[in-house]
């Protein structure tokens, strides 16, 4: 086999993405060994294809972090002038396609290995954070796939072999079903993996039960988004009820303990998932025209998302920033989903400051305040919401600022990546189609402006109704038990 060049990858290099990983990202990630991983890279690399094509796609993955600086000059970076960014994504994007040869010269789909599934899920994080999802798509079905191919959905498969592989394969097989819904509610896409096996096991290893506490967390989650709600969400089937849905709220509000034993960096993810999933059912709640002014639900009302801002806007404040931006443009596209569906609350339904804590345009503009000291979030999500804002709420094309949100730690926005720039895009809806509220509904309360007129603007046509808003769903306590 092909040595690998190590003017592209040196040893340096690896042990500092590894580094990087564990230190950073294996809490969200616990699906690799560290001490395996290290025997890999120093002793396997030269005589596996499959373990120098996992080193190889976790190093990229690792390179194109946030925070992430490669050790020596990055290829292409000639001069200390020369822009380090655009050597670091040079350098990423060499190395993808050099996995993506390597993995021709074996026959990993035939017979395929643990280290196939993981490389194929590091593949599609890849692509992901470079912004190409139609590549993205592809290496996350092929590590679904290959997962089923392996026997991962099957309890039987975990009785025999290596335990620490078996270990890393179920939290692997976890990692993809979650991975698998999240994508599949951002982009439309169908399921392939189910909830067939048992879930990782608190006691595996003492050091470790706050991480595998935090993953069963995210877990939990994500559940009760199954073949049933992703058919509705795909416009597959429309069988659901206003019974159901108010269910499927009260599912995520009971998903999480008040206080979560978990990392700090899980926690971000966790807090801003579960207020991103209660934002996906109640555009799906809109779309099936099961929302109502009077509900005594208040999830199931038209100014649910103000309910939802708020509660996200304190879970996030009593997090340290570098928390957040680990996760870097999936955690931000949750908070910009979040606050694109507020903004269009905020444009098409009368509301009454005076019965919330804090007004909801004040909430619109924490989260510009949010997304713009997010790394990545400036340069990349900022003009897209402030493009809606303007478009939808031409009065506050000057954004408040009177509750700024407050995040723990000063951030130096990193340039864009010259391969996730967004430039030719629009601000995008959400993925709701909201119906035109019925007349005969003497409790609907419109404005002045026409359901045609919100059409025109907002791209989501929110109904401009009114409702009143009960008592959020209770905060969740963080009782600093982190790591």
């Amino acid at each position: 086999m092909r040595r690998r060049n190590p003017d592209v990858l040196s040893q340096q290099m690896i042990d500092s993405c590894i580094d990087f990983f564990f230190a950073n990202m294996y809490p969200t990630l616990p699906i690799l060994h560290k001490g395996r991983l290290r025997e890999k890279s120093s002793r396997e690399m030269d005589q596996s294809i499959e373990a120098q094509c996992l080193i190889m796609s976790l190093c990229v993955f690792m390179m194109i972090q946030p925070g992430m600086s490669l050790p020596g000059r990055p290829l292409g970076v000639r001069t200390d002038g020369d822009d380090l960014v655009t050597g670091k994504f040079t350098t990423a994007t060499m190395l993808l396609e050099e996995v993506l040869r390597l993995r021709k010269a074996v026959e990993y789909v035939e017979n395929p290995t643990l280290e196939s599934v993981q490389t194929s899920l590091f593949l599609f994080a890849c692509y992901f954070g470079l912004d190409k999802h139609n590549k993205a798509w592809y290496h996350l079905r092929e590590a679904t796939t290959l997962a089923q191919i392996v026997g991962m959905q099957e309890e039987p498969s975990y009785l025999n072999g290596d335990s620490v592989d078996g270990i890393m394969k179920r939290r692997l097989y976890w990692l993809l079903f979650i991975t698998e819904r999240a994508y599949a509610l951002q982009r439309h896409k169908p399921l392939t993996l189910h909830a067939t096996i048992e879930l990782p096991n608190l006691d595996e290893d003492s050091a470790e039960r706050p991480v595998i506490n935090g993953f069963l967390h995210m877990i939990n989650l994500f559940r009760p988004f199954d073949d049933t709600f992703i058919g509705l969400w795909n416009k597959a089937r429309n069988d659901c009820s206003t019974a159901w849905l108010a269910q499927l709220q009260q599912q995520l509000s009971d998903a999480l303990p008040r206080k979560l034993n978990s990392t700090e960096t899980q926690a971000a993810d966790i807090v801003t998932s579960q207020q991103w999933l209660r934002t996906m059912v109640w555009q799906l709640s809109i779309t099936n025209g099961y929302l109502s002014s009077t509900s005594s639900n208040s999830s199931m009302t038209f100014k649910y998302p103000i309910d939802i801002a708020k509660d996200l806007m304190a879970d996030v404040s009593v997090l340290p920033q570098r928390a957040m931006e680990v996760h870097g443009i999936g955690l931000i596209e949750k908070i910009f989903d979040v606050a694109c569906t507020v903004t269009d609350v905020i444009a098409c339904v009368p509301l009454d400051s005076g019965i919330f804590e804090v007004g909801p345009s004040e909430y619109l503009n924490q989260f510009l305040s949010l997304i713009s000291n997010l790394r990545g979030g400036g340069s990349r999500f900022l003009p897209l919401l402030l493009a809606k804002i303007s478009e939808i709420l031409p009065s506050m094309t000057t954004p408040i600022s009177k509750v700024p949100i407050v995040i723990k730690e000063e951030n130096r926005d990193e340039p864009a990546s010259p391969f996730s720039t967004r430039s030719a895009l629009i601000p995008r809806p959400s993925p709701l189609v909201m119906p035109t509220p019925s007349i005969s509904d003497p409790n609907l309360v419109f404005s002045g402006m026409s359901p045609s007129n919100c059409d025109t603007c907002t791209p989501l046509g929110t109904p401009t109704v009114a409702a009143p808003i009960p008592r959020s769903l209770p905060r969740i306590q963080f009782d600093g038990r982190y790591g």
